[in-house]
């Protein structure tokens, strides 16, 4: 497996485990839990990024 392929695996674990723990999508989302989704989804682009970069 390519290194983007495990940070995307990676990304998608840890949206899962926020929705089902942490309640992000829940009805009483505030801001810290829409900071912390941003933040990950961040760290996914800066992963992806330096994978692509690792590749060539």
């Amino acid at each position: 497996m390519s290194q983007s392929n495990i940070a995307i695996v990676i990304y998608v674990i840890g949206i899962v485990i926020g929705a089902l723990f942490m309640d992000i999508w829940g009805s009483e989302t505030n801001i810290k839990k829409g900071l912390m989704a941003l933040g990950w989804t961040a760290i996914l682009l800066i992963a992806l990024f330096y994978a692509d970069r690792k590749e060539k």
